[in-house]
């Protein structure tokens, strides 16, 4: 029995959250939390019950430690996350908006610890788990991530393990478009289940159609993929099918983002579950419309007995 059911890896970043609205040059309190979406899926995973493996690198700063102490509060296993001397922990400032808008977002993560990941950190400990959950943005801090990323994904796939894939695009760490989506696709094409945005997937693939994206990656070897349609919901497709599934209505969006995330959370968690993949988006969109109403990056991330108890009510 593999030691762990997930292993995510990545870069969390400490987080100050504007105390009100407005430019940011002009708020004066704020808030500390922690962010990053590869730990956000890996939060998600575990709030669920699923152990969950986190290999990154911090800051040997008090910013390290605060986001080491989160996320073991979370009840990640953090036992591969790497304390760095040399590099500080990479943090962000976000604005606070009100009307559901997307909120201002600053980084500080140019000369981050987490930049640092290489394949020196690979041990095979690590590799015990039946699953691995990548995303773009590991591809896009460094050379020596990237490297990581691609190794991590070849040998779970070898072992037989699943793997899910989230674009999660981030064009402003990348040196230009064409660098992006060739470096993106030459990684999403190795891993079992495609998890991007329309408008990533439009970018990537150069197609506009749900279908016509996800046929782009199932005639790669994907073997199933999953688009995020915002307010329409998701649409779905593998060997066996396609089709859309509706969005779970919300009264009010308070903050958007992490959405996909929650998303992600909810489609891997099911898959993992050996749930139908109809099923499967269900759980992702209730799980996305969580994540809309609460402030945070992870605030919403639903705990097990709240998946529970929102299973039973939909059975009914």
């Amino acid at each position: 029995m593999p030691e762990h059911d997930v292993l995510c890896f990545g870069e969390t970043m400490a987080m100050f959250i504007a105390g009100q609205t407005g430019d940011l040059a002009e708020v004066a309190t704020f808030s500390k939390r922690i962010a990053g979406a590869d730990s956000n899926v890996a939060i998600g995973l575990a709030r669920l019950g699923f152990r969950v493996r986190w290999l990154s690198r911090v800051g040997d700063d008090s910013l390290g430690r605060f986001v080491l102490a989160s996320l073991r509060q979370e009840g990640l296993d953090c036992s591969h996350v790497h304390v760095d001397p040399a590099w500080p922990t990479g943090f962000q400032l976000k604005g606070r908006c009100d009307d559901g808008s997307d909120p201002a977002v600053e980084y500080f993560r140019g000369h981050s610890a987490a930049r640092q990941l290489s394949t020196a950190q690979l041990a095979p400990a690590l590799l015990q788990a039946r699953h691995l959950h990548a995303t773009g943005i590991p591809l896009a801090l460094s050379a020596s991530c990237r490297a990581l990323s691609h190794a991590l994904v070849e040998r779970m796939r070898s072992a037989g393990c699943s793997i899910s894939f989230d674009p999660n695009l981030r064009p402003s760490l990348w040196p230009d478009p064409a660098t992006m989506v060739r470096e993106v696709n030459a990684l999403a094409v190795k891993a079992h289940w495609v998890l991007p945005g329309l408008e990533e997937g439009r970018l990537l693939t150069g197609r506009q159609a749900p279908a016509d994206i996800a046929e782009f990656y199932l005639a790669q070897g994907v073997e199933q993929v999953v688009i995020k349609l915002g307010g329409e919901g998701a649409y779905y497709r593998n060997a066996q099918g396609q089709g859309l599934v509706a969005p779970v209505p919300v009264a009010k969006v308070v903050d958007t983002v992490g959405a996909g995330d929650a998303f992600a959370v909810g489609v891997i968690s099911a898959l993992l579950e050996g749930c139908a993949l109809d099923d499967a988006v269900a759980r992702g969109n209730w799980c996305g419309s969580r994540a809309v109403q609460s402030r945070g990056d992870m605030e919403g991330l639903p705990q097990r007995h709240e998946l529970e108890a929102h299973l039973l009510r939909r059975s009914a």
